[in-house]
Parts: C-alpha cells; sequence; structure tokens
C-alpha cells in the first residue's frame, strides 16, 4: 500500500481528477515531446462530459501553452478508465510527434494503464483494515503508529504544511462573499453560516461552525482556489472542517491534528487501494463517502476511541454514503457537491458518538463495507459517475 502522502496533495480546484490529474499528464507529456510546435488532446468519457465545467481544457493549456486544440467525446470510454485522454504533439509542418494516452483515475493521480502505474512504490506491508486492525492489537498500538512505523520521518513535516493549507483555505473561504464563477449563480455562503452559528450556544453553535467551515472549503475549491486533496477536490471541505472544529471548539494541540490526519490518511489509502477514490470510476460514495470514513475514524481517535472504535466510526461514515451518484449540475463541483461536503462533515459526528459508546464490535467490518462501494460503483450506469447525464444534473438542466 502506497503512502498517506498520495492522499493529501495540494493544488487548485476544482476537481482532483479532472483538473489537476489532466493538468499533471499534460506536463507529462510536454516534457517528452519537448520539440513540439503545437498539441491535439481528445478528452474521452467522464473528462468530456464535465470537463469545461470542470476546467479540464484550461489547465491542460495551462501545461502546454496555447496552441492546443481539444476535441470532446463524452459519449466515447475507453474501456481502461472513464477519464481518459489522448494526447498528440505535433511538429511546425502539423506531423506527428508522438501520442500518448493517459487516464486520471483519481485524487490527482495519473496512469496509462487505467491503473496506478505512476504511483511511488508501495511502503506499507498491509493492503486491508483487518491486517492492519491485527497489527496495532499484536503490539497495542493505533493507527498513527502504525503510519509512523512504515513512512518517512519527514511526514509529520509533510502533514503540518498541509494542515496550514488546510486552515487557509478555511480562513479565505470565511472571508469571501459574492457569486461562485460557473454561470450556476451560486453564492457563497460560509461567511453567513459562520455569523449565524456564532448567535447559537453549544450543540447548534459546533453544528452551525462545521457547516461554515466545510462550505468555506468547499466553496474555495470550486472558485479554483488552493485545498489539500483529502482524499479528492471535490470531498475536501470534510476533513479540514472537523479537525478545525475540534482545534476550537475542544483546544487540542496541532501534534494531536496531525496524529489524526495521519490516521485519516491510512483510512483513504486502503479504499484507494481497495476500491476506488474517483467519482468517474464509482460515483460520489468513493469521495465523499471516502471523507466521511476518513475523519470518522480521525476525529474518534482524537476523542480517545480505541482502534476497534476508529474501525468502527469508519465504517459507518462510508456505509451510509452507499450508493450515492456523482451527478454535478452542468459539471460544476457546486451543486450538489459544496452541501454534500457540510453534511459529510456532520455526519462524521454523529459516526464518532456512535462509536464511542458502543465497544467497537460491530458485525459489518471495513473492509466489506469496503468492498461493497466497490462493487456498487461499478454497477451504477455511467450516467450517474460524473458524466452530469442523470440525477440531479439532469433534471436540473432539463426543467
Amino acid at each position: 500500500m502506497e503512502s498517506i502522502k498520495e492522499i493529501f496533495k495540494i493544488g487548485k480546484g476544482p476537481s482532483s481528477s479532472h483538473t489537476m490529474g489532466p493538468k499533471k499528464a499534460a506536463e507529462m507529456f510536454r516534457a517528452h515531446v519537448p520539440g513540439a510546435s503545437s498539441f491535439f488532446v481528445t478528452l474521452y468519457g467522464s473528462l468530456a462530459a464535465t470537463g469545461k465545467g470542470h476546467l479540464t481544457d484550461v489547465a491542460i493549456t495551462e501545461a502546454l501553452g496555447d496552441n492546443v486544440e481539444f476535441d470532446w467525446r463524452p459519449k466515447e470510454f475507453l474501456p481502461q478508465h472513464p477519464n481518459g485522454m489522448k494526447f498528440r504533439a505535433l511538429d511546425s509542418d502539423g506531423n506527428l510527434i508522438d501520442e500518448q494516452i493517459y487516464f486520471s483515475v483519481g485524487g490527482g493521480d495519473i496512469s496509462q494503464s487505467g491503473k496506478r502505474d505512476f504511483q511511488r512504490k508501495d511502503i506499507y506491508p498491509h493492503t486491508n483494515m483487518a491486517q492492519v486492525l491485527q497489527w496495532c492489537n499484536d503490539r497495542n498500538c493505533t493507527f498513527w503508529e502504525y503510519v509512523a512505523t512504515y513512512e518517512e520521518p519527514d511526514i509529520w513535516d509533510y502533514l503540518a504544511q498541509r494542515w496550514d493549507v488546510m486552515q487557509q483555505a478555511i480562513e479565505r473561504g470565511l472571508d469571501e462573499e459574492g457569486v461562485l464563477p460557473g454561470g450556476l449563480n451560486v453564492r457563497r455562503k460560509a461567511y453567513s453560516y459562520y455569523q449565524h452559528a456564532k448567535s447559537y450556544q453549544t450543540t447548534m453553535y459546533r453544528r452551525g461552525m462545521m457547516f461554515a467551515f466545510a462550505l468555506a472549503v468547499s466553496e474555495e475549491n470550486a472558485a479554483g482556489g488552493t485545498i489539500v486533496t483529502a482524499p479528492t477536490c471535490g470531498s475536501c471541505g470534510v476533513l479540514p472542517a472537523a479537525l478545525n472544529l475540534i482545534k476550537t471548539s475542544y483546544d487540542y494541540s496541532d501534534k494531536k491534528i496531525l496524529k489524526a490526519m495521519a490516521t485519516a490518511g491510512l483510512i483513504g489509502s486502503i479504499i484507494k487501494q481497495n476500491a476506488s477514490i474517483s467519482g468517474a470510476e464509482v460515483g460520489c460514495q468513493g469521495e465523499i463517502g471516502s471523507a466521511c470514513a476518513m475523519t470518522s475514524g480521525a476525529v474518534t481517535q482524537l476523542f480517545g476511541g480505541s482502534p476497534q472504535q476508529i474501525e468502527c466510526a469508519a465504517s459507518i461514515g462510508m456505509e451510509h454514503f452507499l450508493g450515492l451518484t456523482c451527478d454535478p449540475v452542468c459539471g460544476l463541483v457546486q451543486i450538489p457537491c459544496i452541501e454534500r461536503n457540510a453534511f459529510a462533515a456532520a455526519r462524521v459526528m454523529d459516526a464518532t458518538q456512535f462509536s464511542l459508546m458502543s465497544d467497537g464490535r460491530h458485525i459489518v467490518p471495513f473492509d466489506t463495507v469496503v468492498e461493497a462501494m466497490k462493487q456498487t460503483g461499478h454497477d451504477l450506469p455511467n450516467l450517474y459517475k460524473e458524466t452530469s447525464e442523470g440525477g440531479l444534473a439532469f433534471l436540473v438542466k432539463n426543467k
């Protein structure tokens, strides 16, 4: 299993699979053909269906330069993965120099096989939650200690930098107002929710602040701002919202927050290893469901949960998002994506409390929930997997 660094990437929104991934692929291809005068890019499937709303062409143009043409093929899916793209490099006479096919496989990762063949080498000897739990039980350790055992010593500096970027995104998101770009005329709500939350007390105050923080990060992402994938851009608001609420409301140290991030990253890596975090591949359950599972485990650890209770919380966080479709209106990461981040963040606290009130034992283990998510995602029709051809995207567009 790969490093948790692959879960937490700093980048610009609105989409890790449709913006960050294609830009990375374009940069790799550009370095491969330094003498090219122009480029021709064909986008397939989900990339073509929602690429304009996700600024895919803008990201690729930033990497290749202005002399690039696009061919959009939303009805044509390459067999390896829904997010396919073909790059062609041409010389000054228009002759083909080279061509390559890449796939954006989720979380900003790219591939040439549809699988993760551009990833760093595996650093963890285990591949699922049951094996990790056994390791922890045998040594009387918890998840962050497992991470510390196998990651490089710089993991804490790496996470600290990501935590800083997360907090900066919250601050910017709370400070900004107005309408988000894209044409849907969606107004930013984070500042309004933040102000309203101040008028409440105790539980309502904390719930309102959770909404405000999640909205702040998600709105920054929708505006193309700098965020941290957790595990994707589309679900980037859940983890920072919960961690920031706990830090500000319960006075937890940054050291404790970073240990919680390590646990969240481990849970995300297990999901990525055994299923997918790509909305184009398995629907939004792979993005917002994964974020809720990661964050539920992290928060349960912060509140003193055992490894079994952390696993239980992660299971709950994913289980109740099973079957969630990816249906962004007009291909923009705004409706219903922004609100989903806020509600997933709120559900984290329910999963945490539920697991902490138990002994951590439950019937359906986390690995089985992840397997169910993968199977459900593959059974979903393509119109419900980031193509904007079904669900809310279809109904809103056609009313």
